[in-house]
């Protein structure tokens, strides 16, 4: 996904919108209550994430063998591997499996890397129905929105809001704002089409290399319908997905759990090995799995900024976020919003034409507290800014120093041309204490300060005129 508008733009139509504020309020606030009380002790909260940061730390700097081990393991157990360098390699990898096999009918289980891919309108495109089966997914593709939460991609949207479209794009539905009627409703229309697909597709939260497993966590046994049901699975993941043992999914489920929904255990846990063995009653007949880099291998290559692989996709940054709490997902136009967002798109998609993301963020470091594999964003966004209007050649940031502007770097000209001449910089201070409410708020560097706040007025005098009408000594 590429932004259309600038997420300025988009932050301040979002503002603008009640329902949509209203929406997340009350959704972030239950979130946030039921990851607290998952986390009653500080100390032990503490402790689960050095654990949990450890392994994922362990698992990526063995990832090149891990990956390795993990299609070895794949393929003793059945399972084909394929390897993508883009989206667009990807997509094509996908197709060709479901037009060899005269597949038609896709059901997906939740991914959000099918998401990065634009997989479901690259399919459509080439006549494969891909219907999402995730009750969140399922209600924003009949809208064809994109997802406003990595966890919970329909939240932007209240029970009055899915009622009304519900009766409106489901055959013969009526309207009701029972929760349990809509969902019912829906789960009508999505258990016909498990049975009726060709095929189905899921991401993987774990790979584990030493098993070759593919772990899937879910509430709604969508994903083990999508995989088991259909003859053949195909499973999408990044490459930074793998872990190394089995031992390492306990510790990271628990934490993924926790601070995603705020349960102990989710109602599903799917350990998928491979195909339908012999006399094994059901499981799809083929299983495929999908490895995407699409920039990860250059993130993997800078040291700091590898720690963004570590994230589990637990959503507990946009959750405790001020800006994303405000604006919703759908400001940051991105497949992954809030403060993981912030630092993954720029670094995939380049921070340069990404730039204005890297500055939707207060830095006030609520998302690396909470974060349970401590990814330290703030850092990491800081980090990025500088990317982004700095051509260093040792980096390798995708797009750095194509994020300054014409006017920004005669701004900084002009002013390294005044503090570096003694007479220039007393002269200019004189006119700025002068002149100084006359000093226009519309100018360009200015004007993004005084859309919001009172315009900055220089003092009466400068420090140094007041150092010596002082007396006090100075060089």
């Amino acid at each position: 996904m590429h932004a259309e508008t600038g997420f300025r733009e988009s932050a301040a139509q979002a503002l603008g919108d009640p329902q949509i504020r209203a929406n997340f309020r009350r959704a972030m606030d239950g979130l946030m209550a039921k990851r607290a009380a998952q986390f009653p002790d500080p100390e032990d909260f503490q402790a689960m994430r050095h654990l949990g940061t450890a392994i994922r730390a362990r698992s990526l700097l063995k990832l090149p063998a891990l990956l390795e081990q993990l299609e070895a393991s794949c393929l003793r157990n059945g399972i084909q591997v394929h390897w993508a360098r883009t989206c667009e390699e990807g997509n094509e990898l996908i197709l060709g499996l479901l037009q060899a096999r005269g597949a038609t009918r896709l059901v997906k289980g939740k991914s959000m890397v099918s998401e990065e891919m634009g997989l479901n309108h690259f399919l459509e495109a080439h006549g494969v129905e891909a219907l999402e089966s995730d009750l969140g997914e399922y209600i924003i593709q009949l809208d064809q929105e994109t997802p406003s939460h990595i966890i919970m991609p329909a939240i932007h949207k209240n029970k009055t809001q899915i009622a009304r479209q519900f009766s409106q794009k489901i055959k013969d539905a009526k309207y009701t704002e029972d929760v349990d009627e809509l969902t019912a409703l829906a789960r009508k229309v999505l258990r016909r089409k498990f049975f009726e697909a060709d095929a189905g597709l899921s991401g993987v939260n774990f790979a584990v290399a030493d098993t070759g497993t593919l772990c899937l966590v879910e509430n709604e046994g969508n994903g083990r319908m999508s995989t088991h049901v259909p003859p053949l699975h195909i499973a999408v993941m990044g490459l930074e997905k793998v872990v190394e043992t089995l031992e390492d999914v306990a510790p990271l489920y628990a934490l993924l759990t926790r601070s995603a929904t705020g349960q102990a255990v989710s109602t599903y846990l799917n350990l998928i090995r491979g195909p339908r063995g012999p006399g094994e009653l059901d499981g799809p007949r083929e299983v495929h799995l999908v490895i995407l880099d699409n920039g990860r291998s250059r993130i993997y290559a800078d040291p700091q900024l590898r720690a963004t692989l570590r994230c589990i996709r637990c959503g507990a940054c946009m959750n405790h976020c001020p800006v994303y709490t405000r604006v919703g997902g759908h400001a940051f136009q991105a497949v992954y919003p809030g403060p993981i967002g912030t630092i993954l798109t720029p670094q995939m998609e380049g921070v340069g034409v990404r730039h204005e993301l890297l500055h939707g963020s207060s830095l006030c470091g609520a998302c690396a507290e909470v974060c349970p594999v401590e990814i330290p964003i703030p850092e990491i966004i800081v980090r990025l800014r500088r990317e982004a209007t700095h051509r260093d050649a040792a980096s390798a940031v995708e797009g750095r120093g194509t994020g300054r502007t014409a006017t920004e770097d005669l701004a900084w000209r002009l002013w390294a041309a005044v503090l570096s001449r003694p007479r220039v910089y007393r002269l200019a201070a004189w006119c700025a204490t002068r002149f100084r409410r006359l000093i226009p708020g519309g100018l360009p560097l200015l004007k993004a300060w005084t859309l919001s706040r009172a315009k900055p007025v220089p003092a009466r005098r400068s420090l140094q005129e007041r150092v010596r009408e002082e007396g006090l000594p100075h060089g």
